[in-house]
């Protein structure tokens, strides 16, 4: 496996067309199937959309590889049940929070080192999504894989990725975000010896920008921050398994290849990487708290406009400013189900310690909570001047669905005292 880099080469818009040639002269000139492809290369296409999709909304790449991707032998069952899909536990209404996954003490690549913390939805339906964690040692040498059911939304915590993909490399470190979509091929290799986050395995439609609406044209999340890898290939022969996941199970396959193999792609479904700092928040300057939806990064639409089947939001660094408001997270009970975690720092609404950088919480639909007694009564005796936020970093995977926990889950860090935060919010009713 290619060794880390931060200087690799990028392409950057988001959704754009690409094109990246690793050898000159790979890519065909006006068409995508010449008889004799050049260099003695494979032509392939990888769609990622129904093929009569709308123009706007239609997803595929060609490749030009050494090896056809169908030069494998049949797949069998691979066990790691701790990496699951639907059916998952039942869901309660208690809101549940998890200390951060330890690291293993024995060699664990980022695939045998995921759990599954919670999902909805059915990977059959192209509906839904799963909420992970991951803890790993270990890179993946002789490994790859990749996601039938759905794309990935990589989210590190601690210790850097380097994405080796089919359409080249991707070195993401704790404070960006990396998307694998639907079918590609990777592996990861772990150029600080460990790493730990986050992923959101979305099942629906694939990941796109939110609209602005009255914000305009700019804000939020820039198409040009979006960064895309150039062609890189692998010329290796030997002993390699490929993992795949289809269908809610896993399956491997021996193959005599390196399937990173591609010497030049063209089109507009590929990997992608995003730096969270670059994220343009918007905030209020005059009063109340903004809902949630306004530090949307990444949005999955589900069939209801405005109704999302899975969004990805930042907490990032920013100014708090407003008159007369009560400035953290106001106490709520919403439709939309939260699954959050924390990349560094303290996040405005727990200040009173349980949820670390590496931890998560899930705050099912309906399900009441707000900030811990301690940010209460901080923020109510707050001198109200402009603040600036920094030095943190949390984010949600919001979906419209419930979600159910996996029962690996509720056996590992949960925090059974939780619900103690709240509890000392005095009543200061006089009547």
């Amino acid at each position: 496996m290619a060794q880390a880099s931060v200087s690799l080469r990028y392409q950057s818009g988001f959704g754009n067309e690409f094109a990246s040639e690793a050898k000159p002269g790979t890519l065909p000139e006006g068409q995508n199937t010449p008889q004799k492809p050049a260099h003695g290369l494979y032509a392939e296409q990888l769609s990622g959309s129904a093929f009569t999709a709308p123009r706007g909304h239609n997803r595929r790449s060609w490749f030009y590889r050494i090896h056809p991707s169908v030069k494998h032998k049949p797949y069998t069952p691979y066990a790691q049940p701790q990496f699951k899909s639907a059916p998952f536990a039942a869901a309660n209404p208690s809101q549940l929070r998890w200390d951060p996954l330890p690291l293993p003490t024995k060699p664990t690549d980022i695939i045998d080192g995921v759990l599954t913390m919670a999902g909805n939805g059915d990977t059959a339906s192209w509906a839904g999504m799963a909420a992970h964690v991951y803890a790993a040692n270990k890179s993946m040498t002789d490994r790859f894989f990749y996601n039938g059911d759905g794309e990935m939304l990589f989210v590190p915590e601690s210790g850097a990725l380097l994405m080796c993909t089919e359409m080249g490399q991707l070195h993401v470190a704790p404070g960006e975000i990396c998307v694998i979509p639907r079918g590609v091929k990777f592996a990861v290799d772990l150029p600080d010896g460990t790493a730990r986050g986050y992923i959101c395995e979305n099942y629906g439609a694939p990941f796109g920008l939110p609209d602005l609406g009255p914000i305009g044209a700019n804000g939020l999340a820039l198409p040009r921050d979006f960064l895309y890898p150039t062609a890189a290939f692998e010329d290796r022969s030997g002993d390699f398994t490929v993992i795949a996941k289809f269908d809610g199970a896993l399956w491997q396959s021996p193959i005599g290849h390196s399937p990173l193999d591609v010497v030049g792609w063209h089109g507009n479904y590929a990997p992608y990487k995003y730096d969270l700092t670059k994220f343009q928040a918007i905030n209020t300057v005059s009063f109340d708290h903004c809902d949630p939806s306004i530090f949307t990064v990444l949005t999955s639409q589900s069939g209801t406009p405005g109704v999302a089947n899975v969004d990805f939001v930042v907490f990032p660094d920013r100014w708090m400013v407003a008159e007369h408001t009560f400035r953290p997270p106001y106490f709520h009970r919403n439709l939309m189900s939260e699954f959050m975690g924390l990349i560094k720092g303290v996040y405005d609404g727990k200040e009173a310690g349980g949820f670390a950088p590496g931890g998560c919480s899930l705050h099912n639909s309906m399900s009441a909570h707000g900030p811990d007694a301690h940010v209460v009564e901080k923020a109510e005796n707050a001198e109200l001047k402009p603040v600036y936020l920094s030095g943190t970093m949390a984010f949600m995977f919001e979906s419209k669905y419930i979600l159910r926990p996996t029962e690996a889950a509720l056996k590992t860090g949960l925090q059974e005292n939780y619900y103690e935060v709240w509890q000392g919010i005095p009543k200061k009713f006089k009547g």
